[in-house]
């Protein structure tokens, strides 16, 4: 289903484009963003205040950005795109009072703006004036996205008047598309539940589930209706599909426990705000994997102010601004985690992740630390910390916590593929090889099938460990070919399978390898390094030089730079490169 919102205007989909490049730029550049802890001064001028948002979007703080356009609105009211930028900037941070007073005056100027009548419409469900809501709804823009947003809610806002047929009539415009069959049967279900019509609202979940049975979401849902009608063993069942697809999801993990005690969970969507709310966040899910990560920003805003124990929103929100490089921000939505929920434990692992991303190290071991205390059967903090060492190249350290993790798994299944690997690799750095291999062979063992990419890291892990070590040379090369079949864009393993051709002095596999590696990254210094040593060996030494110097350029590591150095000056001795074992084995 196309997500992107159509019918906001220009100076809207202006301001969009803004935070879809803030968000583009963070990722780009790989920095990370610092919320201002200090209390800002304004500028003494409308034009410092602009000039300073600016500034604090290129740095990737919301928060100070938000803080000068309120400043700079105040003296210049009446300018419309700087109100307009200042509208989402207020709503992606989250200010959402700000964000409401500025969609007012928006609407005021033109009554067609999607996003300022979207927003207003979900305050007015929030405050349950559902006739207002719709008729913000009704008043905003066109397109798809917008009719299909509208729509949803509209009916929400009908079962929220106790008009449940008119919330169904409403549904039901929603035919055509796979997509929209889907959403029109979720809903529909939904309501159906909240105006206690048990019979109606099993046959619409259920049609909704037969269509679509991998989203986490609808699983979850059409489990808990399952328990509630006293369908246990079909909960198991739907439960447990899930389980082989995504083993050990915590939600599943919780729901297949409960089931298994014959508990009856309680209904997560109770009424039309957590509806609605439901609405936004299945629209940002489907924006956020089709790449539309600003409009999903901006809708799970929206769905966590109307409910804001949203675990999934909570989580998802989380997640795109830790990717957006913004970890301070998205510690203080993890925080907002309700204590009951499965995900609880995973949000403070993140937390702790996104504080090491802000280099406050010893703040996040501290925080990962307290939380194996609270919960030392914990494999996932255990993993999570272990991750932290292994990240600042403590292998030891990082090998002793995999230790523990691992020990905790009374057998070990699908979804702990990855402590092996994680393990391998930090046992292979510590030089405790034959360990290292048979942790690296137990993940591949271990791993679900359909893991391509993830098979394909392992893969290049260990056919590069052999053959760096002259070991199982045929089987080596039989990975790392395998490798490159799964992941042909990755440069990184691309690189793997040209060093493994020169190490055994095939250089003229090796040349073919490496030159599409560099092809594929080419602001790897490692990479063009190793193209340098492969021209060298075959006479191309005036190119051996250039890339020789193209990796000089691309910033090195330290002692990688030292042996570049020499070999511009002097060439290539007759043994490989001595920076061949510090290769991106693991695909960066």
């Amino acid at each position: 289903m196309t997500f992107r919102m159509k019918g906001r205007g220009p100076r809207t989909a202006l301001a969009l484009a803004f935070l879809l490049a803030f968000q583009a730029a963070a990722m780009a550049q790989g920095a990370v963003a610092t919320r201002t802890t200090q209390p800002l001064e304004p500028a003494d001028s409308l034009e410092g205040n602009y000039l300073a948002a600016i500034v604090a979007g290129a740095g990737r703080d919301l928060g100070a950005a938000s803080t000068y356009l309120r400043e700079a609105i105040k003296g210049d009211p009446q300018n419309a795109d700087l109100l307009e930028r200042g509208f989402v900037a207020f709503l992606a941070d989250g200010a959402m009072s700000d964000a409401f007073r500025a969609a007012e005056k928006l609407v005021q100027r033109d009554a067609s703006n999607g996003l300022a009548q979207l927003a207003l419409g979900i305050r007015a469900i929030k405050l349950k004036n559902y006739q207002q809501a719709r008729t913000h709804l009704q008043r905003g823009g066109r397109g798809r996205a917008a009719d299909i947003t509208a729509t949803l809610l509209s009916a929400w806002s009908y079962a929220g008047s106790g008009q449940s047929t008119r919330a169904l009539e409403t549904l039901d415009r929603l035919r055509g598309e796979a997509s929209y069959n889907l959403f029109r049967d979720y809903h529909a279900g939904l309501i159906l539940d909240v105006a206690g019509r048990k019979a109606d609202a099993e046959k619409r979940l259920r049609s909704a589930y037969d269509a679509e049975k991998t989203t986490l979401r609808l699983v979850d849902l059409w489990a808990r209706m399952q328990a509630r009608n006293g369908n246990f063993e079909g909960a198991a069942a739907t439960y447990g599909d899930f389980d082989r697809l995504l083993p050990n999801h915590p939600i599943i993990r919780d729901g297949l426990a409960k089931v298994a005690a014959r508990e009856t969970p309680p209904r997560q969507i109770g009424n039309a705000q957590q509806g609605a709310a439901e609405v936004l966040y299945g629209l940002a899910s489907a924006g956020n994997r089709q790449g539309d990560e600003a409009a999903a920003l901006l809708y799970l805003r929206l769905a966590i102010y109307l409910d804001p124990v949203h675990d999934l929103a909570i989580l998802t929100l989380g997640d795109i601004l830790e990717r957006a490089r913004q970890p301070e921000d998205a510690v203080s939505v993890y925080e907002r985690m309700p204590p009951s929920s499965p995900l609880r434990s995973n949000a403070e692992i993140q937390a702790g992740l996104a504080l090491e991303t802000l280099g406050r190290s010893e703040e996040a071991v501290k925080h990962l630390k307290a939380l194996i205390a609270e919960r030392p059967n914990d494999v996932d903090a255990l993993s999570a910390l272990g991750n932290v060492y292994r990240s600042r190249k403590l292998f030891q350290e990082a090998a002793e916590v995999y230790d523990q993790a691992i020990g905790k798994l009374a057998a070990p299944g699908r979804a702990n593929w990855d402590l092996f690997y994680f393990r391998g690799i930090a046992r292979e750095r510590i030089k405790r090889w034959p360990e290292a291999e048979a942790d690296l062979r137990k993940a591949l063992e271990l791993m679900p099938e359909p893991l391509g990419r993830e098979r394909a890291l392992v893969l290049n892990y260990l056919g590069y460990s052999l053959v760096d070590q002259h070991l199982k040379l045929d089987e080596a090369l039989g990975m790392l070919r395998r490798a490159v079949e799964l992941r042909p864009r990755d440069g990184y393993i691309t690189d793997s399978l040209g060093w493994a051709y020169y190490r055994l002095g095939r250089y003229d596999e090796a040349l073919r390898e490496l030159e599409r590696a560099t092809e594929l990254r080419p602001a790897d210094p490692v990479i063009n390094d190793h193209l340098g040593d492969v021209y060298w060996k075959v006479g191309r030494q005036l190119e051996a030089r250039f890339q020789w110097n193209a990796a000089r350029d691309l910033k090195p590591e330290p002692e990688d730079l030292e042996k570049i150095l020499r070999k511009i000056e002097r060439g290539l001795d007759d043994s490989p490169s001595a920076n061949a074992a510090e290769s991106k084995k693991d695909g960066g």
